[in-house]
């Protein structure tokens, strides 16, 4: 059955409030809030306060906190980071929702964001929902599509068991990548972050994991980078 045309992420009021005028207040606000970063803040304690001052919405505040880190972490993730070449007969331990969501973004076309450790966010929250959408065989194709390239061994792909159609999705991922010509396993575990602390190898967005983690690669920047020319991501970058 053909699924609906959804576009996963969109929300009618991003292009107001990330028009050029609200990035405009973004990154006068971005700049603070990496000052309090690097001088001890918390990430909810410098995007409240400076949200507040500068009547940033929900979604500009989460932008902010996603998109700007303490430099001494963008040191330790990028030491981390692995290179295309790393990955040839290795085994790779995804954190599917993770991935897949932001692919599925990237596809519909809507807001993403390029991360000062340069990573590629989004703005979605999966709050224990989430449905399969046309989107969702494109992203899988896109990374199947990769690892053969990149000749790798296999991969472990994580996906979180409190989330609504995990199961579907498992069995989705598994169709794609039955005759890929590397090894695929899709666990259903609580919680995927503990498990791939644990890791090296691992695709990922998240900033927690990528602190802890022993190595990791940037799987959505490159499947992106590749499939769109000039993706209109939402950016901040420190001034010089």
């Amino acid at each position: 059955m053909e699924q609906k045309q959804t576009r996963r992420g969109f929300v009618p009021t991003d292009a107001r409030q990330f028009s050029e005028k609200g990035l405009e207040t973004l990154h006068t606000a971005g700049e603070e809030v990496y000052y309090l970063l690097n001088r001890g803040y918390s990430v909810k304690s410098a995007t409240t306060f400076v949200g507040n001052h500068y009547l940033l919405s929900e979604r500009q505040r989460l932008a902010l906190a996603r998109m700007i880190s303490p430099e001494k972490q963008i040191q330790i993730r990028k030491c981390k980071q692995l290179s295309r070449q790393d990955l040839a007969g290795k085994t790779l331990y995804i954190d599917g929702f993770n991935t897949i969501i932001t692919l599925e973004i990237a596809f519909s076309g809507s807001l993403l964001l390029e991360c000062m450790d340069g990573t590629i966010r989004d703005l979605a929250g999966l709050r224990g929902t989430y449905t399969l959408i046309d989107k969702t065989d494109l992203a899988i194709r896109a990374m199947r599509e990769f690892f053969q390239e990149a000749q790798i061994a296999g991969i472990v792909c994580y996906l979180d068991a409190p989330v609504s159609n995990s199961g579907r999705l498992r069995q989705r991922i598994l169709e794609h990548m039955a005759d890929a010509g590397f090894q695929t396993e899709v666990e259903i575990i609580n919680p995927v972050d503990q498990v791939l602390k644990q890791k090296s190898h691992v695709i990922t967005s998240d900033a927690i994991i990528l602190d802890a983690c022993q190595s990791w690669y940037n799987l959505n920047r490159e499947i992106i980078d590749r499939n769109f020319k000039n993706y209109a991501y939402v950016r901040w970058k420190k001034s010089e």
